[in-house]
């Protein structure tokens, strides 16, 4: 799977899924925009993945200037898009009766609205390209799961989403796949507002809701992101994988 040549747009590329992407990619021969709210933590991956192979640029993508800004800098620095990952995202826990409008609000901002603005910016060099689009999904896009009703929400969008921008642009060649990991060992929970102690208990919870019996990795998840995005899933568009331990084929009795 090489990706020589070719200019990939990471969102959300500070921790996770998104650094562990870009890492991936960067052994592939990828040139790397690297783009998060974390100044530090993108010149901590810039750093690991190479400095010759990544350009960064910091902002909030649920601020429409940032957005813009992103993709303006990306074809300003290197004059096309093969590849856009749409990785940011957020969790907040809540059910219908303790999540208020604004906590659903920043949710639907974050994991849906700004990949459609971005997508939206980046569709017409990605068409010059014939590039494709890697959207960062979840399980909870495929299954119900109780008390995380906006992350869950947000996330069958990000599905349909997927599903639709295949169809529309699957004439001129672009392709649009997603990924749906299962818990994967990262900080979004943590930053989602779980302490240390109940982390570890979801954890060990995990083990009985995968069917492998763990959480997943952040490797794991970047593989099949860069899976999606090479030239080997080149008859692949409009799928929703699922990168999850066999969680979404699971029906507890």
């Amino acid at each position: 799977m090489s990706f020589l040549g070719k200019i990939v747009l990471i969102s959300g590329s500070s921790s996770g899924i998104g650094a562990a992407t870009a890492f991936r990619l960067s052994k592939q021969g990828a040139t790397l925009v690297l783009s998060g709210r974390n100044l530090e933590n993108l010149k901590a991956v810039a750093k690991d993945v190479g400095a010759d192979k990544a350009f960064i640029v910091p902002g909030d993508l649920t601020q429409e200037a940032d957005t813009e800004n992103l993709l303006k800098k990306a074809i300003d620095k290197y004059g096309k898009l093969d590849v856009l990952i749409n990785n940011a995202g957020i969790l907040e826990t809540g059910s219908i009766e303790t999540t208020s409008l604004q906590q659903f609000d920043r949710v639907m901002n974050s994991n849906i609205r700004s990949i459609y603005h971005l997508t939206m910016l980046a569709v017409p060099w990605l068409i010059k390209s014939q590039g494709n689009i890697v959207n960062v999904s979840s399980v909870n896009g495929i299954r119900s799961f109780p008390g995380v009703l906006a992350y869950n929400i947000s996330k069958s969008a990000v599905d349909q989403f997927t599903r639709c921008v295949a169809l529309e642009l699957a004439t001129k060649n672009v392709r649009c796949n997603s990924v749906c990991p299962g818990v994967t060992i990262t900080n979004l929970h943590k930053r989602g507002g779980m302490n240390d102690e109940a982390y570890a208990k979801f954890l060990e919870h995990s083990k009985t809701t995968h069917a492998l019996g763990r959480a997943g990795l952040a490797d794991e998840i970047a593989d099949a992101i860069v899976f999606l995005a090479s030239e080997n899933a080149s008859f692949i568009t409009g799928i929703n994988l699922p990168v999850d331990g066999g969680r979404h084929a699971m029906c507890p009795r």
